[in-house]
């Protein structure tokens, strides 16, 4: 099942401001933490020393930059995150859709190599690499999706023919072209698969029950609602 949602709610399912989930996903391990605390140290030493050398009488403003500079460690994420999503909120449509997983495996990826001395002193190359789990998410009109996390221990509970739901991102008004997927949630589970938290959950929860309801109800009813226009439900989701 694939509806077209308005653009209403793509803008607040997808969150131009980082979220709690992507303000933890780059903010990264202690050494990020590290790296960013030395960016902010050495960009408000940069700003004094160029208070100082050049004599500016700018205080209002270098204060400013200095403070700006100093807190890098904490702002640093925020802006990693909320270009991230105006990237994906550059996209013209979106569309909820609701599949079943159709197969599912593991493989390792490469992340990187490392080049690195042991202690004979030859060279050795050390790649990193990581576990990731693929999914295939299908319906019954065809339309099939595939998605990769990085592996966790909370997702030996998959299996397949599980209702998936997400959302997918489009520049085509009928969505017939996806150019990107979201994360991934199993209702079933109550269990996200991510490699990037893109979606508000909570909005995306309140679209993802608002269809389920609508879907279970009789038909006669949903035609009742559907001609209700104080009620806007049909009008509200895009379909």
């Amino acid at each position: 099942m694939l509806v077209p949602l308005t653009r209403e709610k793509f803008e607040q399912i997808v969150p131009l401001i980082a979220t709690g989930p992507q303000y933890k996903y780059y903010s990264g391990k202690f050494s990020d933490f590290l790296q960013r605390l030395l960016i902010s140290i050495a960009s408000a030493a940069a700003v004094l020393l160029i208070k100082l050398v050049l004599d500016l009488h700018l205080g209002g403003f270098i204060f400013f930059l200095g403070i700006l500079g100093a807190l890098y460690w904490l702002w640093g994420p925020v802006l990693q995150a909320s270009l991230r999503n105006y990237r994906c909120r550059r996209y013209k449509y979106i569309g909820f859709f609701r599949g079943r997983i159709l197969d599912y495996w593991v493989t390792e990826e490469l992340l990187g190599k490392q080049r690195t001395v042991n202690s004979k002193g030859n060279l050795v190359i050390i790649e990193n690499k990581e576990k990731c789990i693929n999914l295939e998410i299908g319906d019954n009109t065809g339309f099939i999706a595939e998605t990769q996390a990085p592996l966790k221990d909370n997702y030996r509970v998959l299996n397949r023919d599980r209702v998936a739901e997400m959302i997918v991102f489009s520049n085509s008004p009928d969505l017939s072209r996806i150019e990107e997927i979201s994360d991934v949630y199993i209702p079933s589970l109550n269990l996200w698969i991510e490699d990037y938290p893109y979606l508000s959950r909570n909005f995306f929860l309140e679209v993802s029950r608002r269809l389920r309801r609508k879907r279970a109800e009789p038909p006669r009813r949903r035609r009742r609602r559907y001609e209700d226009e104080e009620y806007g439900y049909d009008e509200e989701y895009g379909y």
